[in-house]
C-alpha cells in the first residue's frame, strides 16, 4: 500500500477534471470503477477509485481518491492497493508505487500551471 496526501490551491472542479483524465488516459488498462460526490454548504467530497492492470507486477491494482475542497483550498489523499501475489505479505508493490507516480505527476503538472 502506497499513500500520498497534498495541499492545493485551484479549482475543484479544474483538478478533479484533470485527475481523472489523467489516470485515465496514463494507462490502456485504467478504468473509474466508481465516483461519489458530496457537498456541505461550500465543502465539497469527491471520491474516486481507479483501477488497473499492472504489467510488471501482473496483477491489478486500485488507486482510491478522496478530494475536499472549501473555495479554492483543496486537499488531496490518494491511496494504492492490490498488487501483491504473495499469502501473507507485500513482496511487490511495483505497480502501486507506478499509479501513485502518475497520479504524483498529475497534481506536479497542476501546481506548476497555478
Amino acid at each position: 500500500m502506497a499513500k500520498y496526501e497534498c495541499e492545493l490551491t485551484g479549482s475543484f472542479v479544474n483538478f478533479l477534471s484533470r485527475v481523472e483524465q489523467g489516470i485515465l488516459s496514463g494507462s490502456i488498462s485504467a478504468t473509474l470503477e466508481d465516483a461519489s460526490n458530496y457537498h456541505i454548504d461550500d465543502v465539497r467530497c469527491a471520491v474516486r477509485v481507479f483501477e488497473r492492470y499492472s504489467w510488471i507486477g501482473k496483477n491489478r491494482v486500485s488507486l482510491s481518491l478522496t478530494l475536499l475542497g472549501k473555495g479554492d483550498q483543496l486537499f488531496l489523499s490518494a491511496i494504492t492497493a492490490g498488487g501483491s501475489q504473495a499469502m501473507f505479505m507485500k513482496i511487490n508493490t511495483w505497480g502501486e508505487e507506478a499509479f501513485l507516480d502518475k497520479l504524483v505527476e498529475i497534481v506536479k503538472a497542476f501546481q506548476r500551471v497555478r
